[in-house]
């Protein structure tokens, strides 16, 4: 199942970045006390009583404003708010209810979503109470009072906010078609991709960058297989600002990564990787999902015996975290390699959910490790005693170890490697958990 999303929405300066990060545990959100500083809508990942959901900052909601930075920001709160399943609606007790409080109230009455109206900076229950009750005139439901800074009241919160998860998502049956997200940066061809594979014009496909406002589902069927394609959405453009409409496509590719087995990012050839490719890639890669590099446009490029080379060289160092990645060169506009496309998400797809036999990978880890005894560390030498499969989805392998201190990402990268070159693995990223167990 895919992770609910939480969306944190309401004025400027009413504490959302300070909530974000006590629930995020980090200082990611930069927190500073002028109106409009969140400009960037970021994401993390947050477990409350056994439920794994994605949280989402926005910038702060100006319902009149003209200014343009204000108005692409409160864009962008519209967007959070078409992608959440739950809103939490953060007030100020400190500044007291204000007119803009009560448009975006409205304006959160007309998403149909659960809305759980939060009162921030209620540092004293005892002294603030009186002025949380003034927020029931918003008429949206019962006021609940935290301090984001002082970390109160957040519990009672998330009680909330898990209770209007949907309890028969987590008990349905589990779609078993092979879900492909196509992720990407607007205007790259990923919804002219889908179309081709189709057949037909499903997906609206326009010049203008981020023409697809939500993320559409696809079902297409090829060799008796039904692959559902998951098109990642960027935004209608009411405004010059790329910049600000590269950013809208960052929470659409969380949520449509979270439901797919196999990611395909699309890169334009004519403009090579950018990045903004880069942090869409890493989406992918941090929750473990296939990955397949589709380079578009590949018709528009004059070449010569070395450009193949010169564009796989310059992607496989600005994408260096996921040398796994399969690579494909395309045109969705006329159609060139699209069927190998499907060959490649069969053989991601396979390599994802493989599982090697605990003795054959035992062996690798000893014949690794004879070919490269582990380093010594302060005169203290790493033991590996034994590895096992845990997991598929991707693949996860625990090593059990003398010292997890002693355990270098290298050696890791290096024992990667080494099953790697065994099993293949291609396309799928690799999982290692590393334990200690005590010498005897």
């Amino acid at each position: 199942m895919s992770r609910p999303v939480v969306a944190i929405v309401g004025r400027p300066n009413v504490g959302k970045s300070t909530l974000f990060n006590a629930l995020a545990g980090d200082k990611i959100s930069i927190v500073q006390d002028t109106p409009g500083v969140t400009r960037d809508r970021i994401y993390a990942d947050v477990s409350w009583l056994n439920y794994n959901f994605t949280i989402i900052d926005t910038g702060g909601i100006e319902p009149e404003s003209n200014d343009i930075i204000l108005k692409s920001m409160r864009e962008q709160a519209e967007i959070a708010i078409d992608t959440a399943d739950v809103i939490i609606f953060l007030t100020d007790v400190r500044q007291g209810l204000v007119d803009a409080d009560g448009k975006v109230a409205d304006m959160l009455r007309r998403s149909h979503k659960p809305v759980l109206l939060v009162v921030n900076k209620v540092d004293s229950f005892e002294k603030f109470m009186p002025d949380v009750y003034e927020f029931y005139n918003l008429g949206i439901g019962d006021p609940i009072p935290i301090s984001s800074a002082s970390q109160l009241g957040i519990g009672d919160m998330l009680d909330e906010v898990v209770k209007h998860f949907d309890e028969s998502a987590l008990n349905e049956e589990e779609d078993e078609r092979p879900r492909i997200a196509i992720i990407g940066k607007p205007n790259v061809g990923k919804s002219s991709i889908i179309n081709k594979l189709l057949g037909e014009d499903r997906v609206i496909v326009s010049d203008i960058a981020g023409t697809t406002r939500d993320a559409i589902d696809t079902a297409i069927t090829r060799n008796g297989t039904e692959y559902v394609f998951i098109d990642t959405a960027g935004l209608r453009r009411k405004n010059k600002i790329k910049e600000e409409i590269e950013r809208y496509s960052i929470i659409r590719t969380v949520s449509a990564v979270e439901r797919c087995n196999v990611a395909v990012l699309v890169i334009d050839a004519t403009e090579g990787v950018t990045e903004q490719d880069a942090k869409i890639a890493g989406i992918a890669h941090e929750r473990g999902k296939g990955m397949i590099i589709a380079v578009n446009k590949w018709d528009a490029i004059e070449k010569d015996d070395k450009t193949i080379n010169k564009f796989t060289n310059d992607i496989r160092e600005k994408l260096a975290y996921m040398p796994y990645a399969e690579l494909i060169f395309i045109s969705a506009k006329s159609g060139q390699r699209l069927p190998k496309l499907f060959d490649i998400i069969d053989t991601v797809i396979e390599n994802h959910s493989l599982r090697i036999a605990t003795g054959v990978v035992n062996e690798i880890l000893s014949e690794a490790v004879a070919l490269n005894p582990p380093p010594t560390d302060k005169g203290k030498r790493l033991r590996l005693y034994y590895i096992t499969q845990v997991a598929v989805k991707p693949p996860t392998f625990v090593i059990f170890v003398n010292d997890k201190e002693l355990m270098h990402f290298s050696y890791t990268r290096y024992i990667e490697n080494k099953i790697r070159e065994a099993f293949g693995f291609r396309g799928t990223p690799l999982k290692f958990i590393i334990r200690e167990r005590k010498e005897k």
